[in-house]
């Protein structure tokens, strides 16, 4: 919620039985009927509201509906206390109304917080507050679920979905640092096509074989310039890579990538095609009481870029690692024409951004409420975006024996394509 009086906004976390002060932000623009008005916070982007279709609603950045109320809820005035008791209700409150994935999980939310309500009380201390709410959704195995306590210096491990933590080993952090370097070694063999080049400050890899077989590794989808923008930075890089006209064939590698900004995967998806075509359609929870209904559909578009591209067959390998939007990617290619091919094991099943909340102690925590939904309406969550064809991806006795089975079928698959 959003209160406008005069220069000043403050913005409000809401839920049916909570409310909790958020950031305030000074206007920009002097007000005037049909014009735009921004406003700027400490650390925040632009908040831009312009005119909607009536005078009790306007769009927030160009993109999201408000509506006007009445008045401050009731729950505001005044905001939820920080006391225990108050902080597990803001938390476990919002998870009720904007969690997307219960169901899929297999989890009865509502007894979870039955269980644990017993365990607060007046005297609950910090530290057992947070094992309290890390022991609610850890279970959920959802890398898009946290909480984090600054002044405890303490936050939620990262969780994978069941049966997915397999080629991790050691912790996602140790993992980004060392495992891949070493799985990857066992592909590099594989390729046996000589040294990657390094792309975009080490995140992009990417080498060509001599029969014109181009092979596209990518660690993640941000992180990719110190100095200037990282969409700068990748375009630049597709300029160079997409201009070789050598190139017949192309492998996309995201089976490690640990996901980052949609945008930048949109913005490959669109070197790689001719034709206009959705790539997913978002909508978030829209009823607190009521978890089968949801915003209307912010459709998001591949659109050709008029940069150089690759319209040739195209491959993906993906696994239990491809996350975040390392799987928005992948979704967004799955309309492509030709066809991409998919090769490896299905993806972790984590899709939108976390919606980051507030508690009154000052806490935050994080939860996915959105979906991104395929042309005829499915999502992937939780279970992930399944592989066109299998393949075992970095399992233990493949790498004992130096083999990445996923990377020779792609290479086969490609030498019939391109013959």
């Amino acid at each position: 919620m959003y209160e406008i009086r005069g220069l000043t906004l403050k913005s409000f976390e809401v839920t049916t039985s909570t409310c909790v002060a958020g950031f305030t932000a000074t206007r920009l623009t002097v007000p005037h009927p049909g014009r735009d008005e921004v406003f700027k916070a400490k650390g925040r982007d632009l908040l831009v509201f312009a005119a909607g279709n009536s005078e009790n609603d306007k769009l927030l950045n160009h993109s999201l509906r408000i509506d006007r109320i009445p008045q401050i809820p009731a729950v505001c005035s005044p905001p939820t206390a920080n006391t225990p008791l108050g902080n597990f209700e803001v938390f476990t409150r919002t998870f009720s109304e904007h969690y997307i994935a219960f169901d899929l999980r297999h989890l009865d939310w509502g007894k979870i917080v039955s269980d644990n309500r017993g365990k607060v009380t007046p005297r609950t201390t910090p530290g057992e507050l947070f094992e309290i709410f890390d022991s609610m959704i850890k279970p959920f195995g959802d890398l898009h679920a946290g909480v984090e306590a600054p002044q405890l210096k303490r936050e939620s491990a990262d969780t994978l979905r069941a049966g997915t933590d397999r080629v991790i080993k050691g912790g996602i952090d140790n993992f980004g640092t060392n495992g891949r370097r070493a799985l990857f070694a066992v592909t590099d063999q594989a390729w046996h096509h000589g040294p990657l080049q390094n792309f975009c400050n080490g995140q992009i890899q990417y080498g060509r074989s001599s029969d014109g077989t181009g092979y596209m590794r990518i660690l993640s989808f941000g992180g990719y310039a110190k100095f200037r923008s990282d969409i700068h930075a990748l375009e630049s890089t597709l300029d160079r890579i997409f201009s070789d006209p050598m190139l017949r064939a192309l492998i996309i590698d995201v089976r490690l990538s640990f996901g980052g900004d949609d945008g930048l995967g949109r913005a490959i998806a669109s070197r790689l095609t001719d034709k206009e075509y959705l790539a997913y359609a978002i909508q978030a929870r829209s009823d607190p009481a009521d978890p089968d209904k949801w915003t209307s559909a912010n459709q998001v578009f591949i659109r050709p870029s008029s940069r150089p591209g690759f319209r040739g067959p195209v491959v993906e390998l993906i696994g239990p690692i491809t996350m975040s939007a390392a799987e928005t990617f992948t979704q967004a290619l799955m309309g492509r024409t030709p066809h991409v091919t998919m090769i490896g094991e299905n993806t972790q099943g984590v899709f939108c951004d976390p919606l980051d909340r507030h508690l009154p102690n000052g806490w935050t925590f994080s939860l996915p409420n959105a979906v991104y939904r395929t042309t005829d309406g499915y999502a992937f969550d939780v279970e992930g975006i399944p592989p066109d064809m299998t393949a075992r991806v970095f399992a233990d006795d493949d790498v004992a024996a130096r083999r990445d089975p996923a990377m020779a079928l792609a290479l086969r698959v490609l030498t019939q394509a391109k013959n």
